[in-house]
């Protein structure tokens, strides 16, 4: 059995809007939304710039006693699972069987709020006085359980965690899960909450991220001088629909996932392999099952983190995998705007190919001042333009080589 499997939902929360349209606009118009972190006091941090949530009415999505309960990773998927169940027009009667109701919603790293908060009261006061919601609000799971619960998704229910290609793998596999008919229908994405004391001071001692104190001229994705990768939050959740279901209720239909590609560089456990080998096979996978050749790809919205390693061996991988096309395909990467939001990266780049598709319009990647004779194709520097695009693909690596690719399709009525 194979079905076609199309997207009727968007949310996003994410350092430069708290919604699809607030986020699109931003990208669209090279906003950059990394500024100096206001959650904590940075005094004796190298690094003090990220990308953090500002001005989000959590309230209006969920009661007071939910924010209590919940780590802000799962807050945010909540919020962004709540915007893209409302844009789809789902009703309970319009799901139909809610064993055909699934939720892919992942993490990279879960409650590390609370793991740092819980363990310090532990410390402080003693065995005793840890939450008794401590475990439940730092599993990783706890953001698709929580979706599920929430809107009665009986279905598959998993998390999965590939590190920084958290978000794009869960999309995939909730593809997968309605092209073979384990589903109908698929909350897919990732969130994350991650620019806490423990994951800024763990990422820089890993000397991963950008040093800079100018926050508009840190995350310098492909540019010769950048420096590392800047942490950002956020969430984006998809509504993965069945196409004849979503017909089948008059539902707007924004874009079509056509393909995916998942692969590991088996080589390191945070550096990517430097020849892109494993990158490449999951971009040509993810063509191959869409059944289009690297010319009919008319955007890559790419990992571009703005480390050295990442951007040269990602360079390489679209050459590898596009051949001459590579040359003539815009590549943007929406991580200058946003930051790195690690397991939801995937998830709100996944919406940004589809918002370019629906609008013929390439984001640029900001902070481009020079180029660097190692990464050689069109990054679409500093601003955006105009671009029929009937195909896109987007590109998430993570820490332990894992490669996950998606092609998605601008939707045109049949």
């Amino acid at each position: 059995m194979s079905r076609r499997c199309v997207i009727t939902g968007m949310g996003a929360v994410t350092p430069v809007g708290n919604d699809v349209d607030s986020f699109w606009e931003s990208i669209k118009n090279g906003v950059c939304g990394i500024d100096f972190i206001k959650q904590f006091d940075t005094t004796d941090f190298a690094v003090k710039i990220a990308g953090e949530i500002k001005d989000l009415d959590i309230e209006k999505y969920m009661h007071k006693k939910e924010l209590k309960r919940n780590d802000l990773f799962s807050i945010f998927a909540l919020v962004a699972a709540a915007q893209a169940y409302e844009m789809s027009g789902l009703t309970e009667e319009t799901v139909g069987d809610p064993m055909k109701f699934g939720c892919v919603v992942g993490s990279g790293v879960g409650g590390l709020q609370t793991l740092q908060d819980q363990i310090g009261r532990m410390n402080e006061k003693g065995p005793d006085r840890i939450s008794p919601l401590f475990i439940p609000m730092l599993i990783g799971n706890m953001a698709a359980g929580n979706i599920a619960i929430k809107y009665g998704a009986k279905g598959v229910c998993q998390s999965i965690v590939t590190a920084c290609a958290t978000g794009t793998s869960s999309i995939g596999e909730a593809f997968r899960a309605i092209k073979h008919g384990y589903l109908d229908v698929a909350f897919a994405g990732g969130a994350e909450h991650a620019i806490t004391r423990a994951g800024v001071a763990g990422f820089t001692s890993l000397t991963a991220l950008s040093k800079s104190n100018d926050p508009k001229d840190a995350s310098k994705p492909f540019d010769k001088n950048r420096g590392g990768f800047v942490m950002g939050d956020g969430a984006g959740v998809l509504i993965l629909e069945e196409l004849e279901h979503a017909l089948a209720r008059g539902a707007k239909i924004y874009g079509e996932v056509v393909g995916y590609g998942a692969t590991c560089d088996a080589y390191h456990i945070t550096s990517p392999c430097p020849d892109g080998e494993g990158a490449a096979n999951a971009m040509t996978m993810a063509m191959e099952e869409a059944g289009i050749k690297p010319e009919q790809v008319g955007y890559i919205n790419a990992h571009g983190t703005g480390t050295h390693a990442n951007d040269v061996a990602e360079t390489l991988a679209i050459i590898k995998a596009m051949g001459d096309a590579a040359y003539k395909i815009p590549v943007s990467s929406t991580k200058s705007m946003t930051g790195h939001l690690l397991g939801a990266t995937g998830a709100v780049e996944a919406i940004a190919c589809i918002k370019a598709m629906e609008n013929s319009f390439v984001p640029p990647t900001i902070g481009y001042t020079e180029p660097d004779p190692e990464c050689n194709l069109d990054y679409v520097p500093n601003v955006g333009r105009e671009a029929e695009i009937e195909y896109s693909l987007s590109n998430s690596l993570g820490f332990g080589g894992h490669n996950a690719v998606l092609c998605l399709k601008k939707w045109e009525d049949r």
